[in-house]
């Protein structure tokens, strides 16, 4: 079992310490005490780097490493409280020599669909969907609805 805390620190303002000891300032978002995430915004910030850590892994395990990696997560939550999370889309913007993209799919795949211990714990609630950039084309990962992919 891993252990994490959250200190209050003064207002509306937190620090979050990992069980590896590395801290995130954390604060409401009102003028006053914007001095560090929406602590709601972690979630999906949660959930971006706990996939982009295996993606990173999987494409240096079958000899393709990334040069570059961002990820864009767009996040709808209920209109009410307590603004439960119902979808978030993940786009991938990966560049990288020898990069495919059957490559890309099948890494952003596995790391969301098997590794992500995130995306594990709120698939139940929250509908994930997934796409990725590489040189510049866009690409729908299977099983996603079309409009997850623009036009």
């Amino acid at each position: 079992m891993s252990q994490t805390i959250v200190k209050w620190l003064d207002k509306k303002q937190f620090v979050g310490i990992d069980s590896s000891r590395h801290s995130v300032v954390m604060s409401s978002q009102d003028a006053e005490n914007a001095v560090g995430c929406k602590p709601s915004d972690l979630l999906p910030l949660a959930l971006g780097s706990c996939v982009a850590v295996d993606v990173v892994e999987i494409l240096a395990k079958q000899r393709t490493p990334l040069a570059s990696l961002e990820i864009v997560i767009d996040s709808q939550q209920d209109p009410a409280p307590p603004w439960a999370f119902r979808r978030i889309h993940l786009t991938f913007r990966v560049a990288g020599a020898g990069l495919t993209p059957r490559a890309v799919e099948r890494a952003i795949r596995l790391a969301e669909g098997k590794y992500c211990s995130v995306a594990d714990t709120i698939r139940a609630v929250t509908k994930i969907t997934l796409d990725f950039e590489l040189d510049g084309a866009v690409y729908a990962c299977p099983g996603e609805a079309a409009e997850a992919v623009p036009a």
